[in-house]
């Protein structure tokens, strides 16, 4: 069904079907940006009748950006939500993406909703690829009440954005080459179309969730082990070491091990040499059948 001026109408309780939003009722505070996955997000959160708080983020990192804060107020207030507006520090430089994101989820707090979609899950497949992740990489995002509608694409989202008559704000950053995401967005997936002959977003968001289900069978496995110990480590299939390896250098370091690391490491755990290098300044030994990960103190 269209409406006379073109554009498709969308029906927010359609969309809730395939949405993994918290139970009705629910406290949940959604990153905001303005743009339109975002907005559609604070549109379908109140239509799955939570309790919502709507929290815009300004990085100022481009002039005007406080009236995008105005725009999501008037939405949240239209919408029904409550709204708070908050401005943090981030400098133009490297790591700009993982500074900015990281500044934005420390003023949402633990368990904040954000509007990524199913087009945002094929970009993490990839991006994490190419990084060198293993199983857990290809797994990507998890759907669930932080990422509400995994299950939603970028189309549906902007066609819902059209259809309630909302303005989305359009962030120049996300067509900057600059950043690999863009590139994976705006080159990668457009090629891998052309060669496949179909869109490759359903087929990457399946293999995320084909992963995703061993991953959680793996975890189960892993719980039993004790990544320190490296005669236990020996004596376990290798995919549960390799697990338990990723799981404890991940909750130190702040990120998993590339594959590369992790051969590294695995030789440390097979005796083939008493300690590896890992990238930003780490460094795991075995002592007397003992891992240690240590940081270097200089960093």
């Amino acid at each position: 069904m269209d409406r006379p001026d073109g554009h498709h109408v969308v029906n927010p309780a359609a969309l809730l079907g395939r949405c993994t939003f918290a139970p009705p009722g629910s406290a949940v505070r959604l990153g905001v940006s303005g743009g339109a996955d975002s907005l559609a997000l604070l549109v379908l959160a109140t239509a799955a009748d939570l309790d919502v708080t709507a929290v815009h983020v300004d990085h100022r990192l481009r002039a005007g950006s406080e009236a995008e804060a105005e725009r999501v107020a008037a939405a949240a207030d239209r919408f029904g939500a409550s709204f708070e507006a908050h401005r943090v520090d981030v400098d133009d430089g490297p790591n700009l993406e993982a500074r900015a994101r990281n500044a934005r989820l420390a003023v949402l707090g633990p368990g904040a909703a954000t509007g990524h979609t199913a087009d945002d899950q094929a970009e993490t497949v990839l991006i994490n690829l190419l990084r060198g992740a293993g199983v857990d990489g290809l797994a990507a995002m998890r759907p669930g009440p932080a990422k509400p509608i995994l299950g939603l694409r970028r189309s549906e989202t902007h066609a819902l954005c059209a259809a309630l008559g909302l303005d989305p704000v359009v962030d120049p950053s996300n067509d900057d080459p600059r950043f690999v995401r863009n590139r994976i967005r705006h080159e990668l997936i457009p090629l891998a179309a052309d060669i496949a002959g179909r869109d490759p977003v359903p087929l990457l968001a399946r293999a995320a969730a084909a992963a995703r289900r061993h991953v959680d069978h793996l975890d189960r496995l892993v719980d039993a082990v004790d990544p320190t110990d490296s005669r236990g480590l020996r004596a376990a299939h290798d995919l549960v070491a390799i697990g338990a390896l990723r799981r404890w250098v991940k909750a130190r370091r702040g990120r998993p091990p590339s594959v590369d690391e992790l051969e590294r490491i695995l030789d440390v755990v097979h005796l083939r040499r008493a300690a590896c290098e890992l990238a930003g300044g780490w460094r795991l030994a075995r002592t007397d059948g003992v891992l240690r990960l240590e940081a270097d103190p200089r960093r």
